[in-house]
């Protein structure tokens, strides 16, 4: 009686470990900021176009935003399958490009984290005027200090492969795809997801049955040679020997308080993905909001269903339940999982059913966001 008790006492541990426990509360603290500044973005966007001072809408956001049609969200996962294969074969003769590109992309993406800290330090140093740096252009001092730190975040990051730099830098990859990638519809998201969904399961479960190996797992575990380290041994610098090899920033790990050496992590896509779902849903929130301000402006009443849980909230809620059923999985199966299996139906299907109970699901289903085209008059007084 005592051997099923104590298996049962270790294999509860393990979930609420430390590593899990951060493992869920940073996923969930990034898909809420991520959302929130793609949500502040916007409205930075209307106001600008309220003024007068952005450019015709068809040329885009004023911050580069990219919005995903049905299209793009298909041939997603098939982009991301030819190169996850690419770095599967050919990654030890390009895993100095890697290390590069992805040093260089996660310096962007950190800045982009870390500027509305330093733009709350500059007001309180009175700090708000702009330098000129030639053909670069103009930037805030608050823009040239996200900056440094980033690049010198990342320098530390290749001198010594800190996981802990190493998850800043994803870090701020996840709040930045997430802020500037965005999803039109209740459609697209779908097509998105499931296809991902398929992605995730056939390279975690079925890939060892064609390429003798975990494609997933074994990409994602693989370290990349350090650039300095390599530089220096082409210069015969005594100190390429020593510079760690680099797990490059495409996922977020985390150490155990329990267990020396073992870490839990949690793949950037599996926080992106669902992330840009959260998103749309808390742009269409606050579109909703803004329609109901309208109607009490003009004195009609709001139905009852528009005072309920948001689906923000519903949405956040059914990611937490997905993220708790994936870690159940591996510790009950002792392998890794595809956590977008257990993410995607978690997060679609309690949206669609909700949007169903308020009469939103067509709405949701069809660019709610699409301005209507303009009516031109048939006939032109003279």
């Amino acid at each position: 009686m005592s051997t099923p008790t104590i298996e049962n006492y270790q294999w509860a541990s393990s979930i609420i470990d430390s590593s899990r426990v951060s493992t869920f509360f940073i996923s969930i603290l990034l898909i809420v900021y991520g959302s929130f500044r793609s949500l502040a973005m916007e409205d930075e966007d209307d106001d600008q176009e309220k003024d007068g001072k952005a450019e015709d809408k068809e040329k885009g956001s004023s911050h580069g935003v990219q919005t995903l049609d049905s299209l793009q969200a298909m041939c997603l996962p098939v982009g991301a399958s030819i190169s996850l294969l690419v770095m599967f074969f050919f990654f030890d003769s390009m895993q100095m490009l890697f290390a590069v590109c992805t040093a260089i992309i996660a310096t962007v993406a950190l800045a982009f984290l870390l500027l509305p800290m330093c733009q709350y330090l500059m007001r309180l140093c009175k700090k708000s005027s702009k330098i000129s740096l030639g053909f670069c252009g103009r930037f805030s001092y608050a823009e040239l200090l996200s900056t440094a730190i980033s690049i010198t975040v990342v320098c530390i990051w290749v001198m010594t492969g800190h996981w802990l730099l190493m998850d800043a830098m994803g870090m701020g990859l996840c709040v930045a795809f997430i802020a500037f990638v965005r999803l039109p519809s209740l459609k697209v998201s779908t097509l998105l997801l499931s296809g991902l969904l398929l992605y995730d399961v056939f390279w975690v479960f079925f890939s060892q049955y064609i390429f003798s190996a975990n494609v997933m797992v074994r990409v994602a575990t693989r370290p990349a040679d350090n650039p300095v380290g390599a530089m220096a041994r082409r210069l015969h610098l005594s100190s390429g020997r020593t510079a760690p090899r680099l797990s490059l920033p495409g996922k977020l790990v985390f150490p155990s308080n329990t267990s020396a050496g073992h870490f839990s992590m949690l793949g950037l896509g599996d926080i992106v993905m669902p992330g840009l779902l959260l998103c749309f849903v808390m742009r269409y929130d606050a579109y909703k909001k803004a329609q109901a301000q309208k109607m009490a402006e003009a004195g009609i009443p709001l139905p009852n269903n528009w005072q309920r849980i948001s689906y923000f909230q519903c949405s956040l809620l059914g990611y937490f339940l997905g993220l708790i059923t994936a870690t159940v999985s591996s510790e009950v199966f002792s392998a890794a999982q595809p956590a977008l299996l257990y993410l995607v139906p978690f997060t679609l299907f309690p949206l669609f059913f909700m949007a169903w109970l308020k009469g939103d699901l067509n709405a949701m289903w069809n660019e709610p966001f699409a301005l209507p085209p303009p009516q031109i008059p048939k006939y032109q007084e003279i």
